[in-house]
């Protein structure tokens, strides 16, 4: 079984995809740490993520163990990742990657759960789930925020909207892989929901799906 899980940020992806895995015994990959990995490999650097040619070099370098690095889950690393994510010689140094672990996951699981932006359409187009998490972009801005204020980090509820707008924008304009629902995937809108409801109504949707 593969599940293509994608989104926007702070829309519930990687919690609902780590719920995933635990459920149906499949092997997960949030693949958004490739693109940050990648995005902060250029950074440390003194690179320019906007460049394609460290880019590329950083993405065709990436190993597994790159995707442990502590500083990937700030937003630092969330800005250089939308950035690199949008050239077309990154997503195709990393496309490689993604789809030799949906198939052949590993630690014999019988299965795999991708998260991202373009898993569904791009990465993983047979899929057998498809699920396209979303929430406004207000309520999205408001976790983020309480998420970098629990983890000590300062933030600005301002700087965060403005910067989640921004990203947005750049991950649906872009012209290679942009942020889109596959036309079967199945659209969970998490506004109003918290992580066990949205958890319920993919279970719901997949135990549809399976018949």
């Amino acid at each position: 079984m593969i599940i293509a899980i994608d989104g926007p940020a702070a829309a519930g992806k990687g919690t609902l995809a780590r719920k995933l895995a635990k459920k149906f015994g499949l092997a997960y990959l949030d693949t958004g740490l490739i693109y940050r990995a990648v995005g902060m490999a250029v950074v440390r650097a003194d690179g320019d993520p906007n460049d394609p040619e460290p880019a590329e070099r950083a993405a065709k370098a990436l190993k597994p163990e790159d995707l442990e690095a502590p500083d990937l889950r700030t937003d630092a690393a969330a800005d250089a990742a939308s950035r690199v994510s949008a050239l077309p010689g990154v997503r195709r140094a990393l496309l490689d990657f993604q789809r030799k672990f949906a198939a052949n996951p590993p630690k014999g699981a019988k299965g795999a759960v991708l998260d991202g932006r373009d898993i569904g359409t791009v990465v993983c187009p047979g899929a057998d789930i498809k699920l396209f998490i979303t929430a406004r972009v207000e309520v999205r801005a408001e976790r983020r925020f309480k998420e970098l204020r629990e983890r000590g980090l300062d933030a600005i509820h301002g700087r965060v909207l403005a910067d989640m707008k921004e990203r947005d924008a750049r991950d649906s304009a872009r012209a290679e892989s942009p942020l889109e629902p596959a036309k079967d995937a199945y659209q969970l809108d998490t506004s109003d929901l918290d992580a066990d409801q949205a958890f319920a109504a993919a279970l719901e949707f997949i135990a549809a799906k399976n018949g």
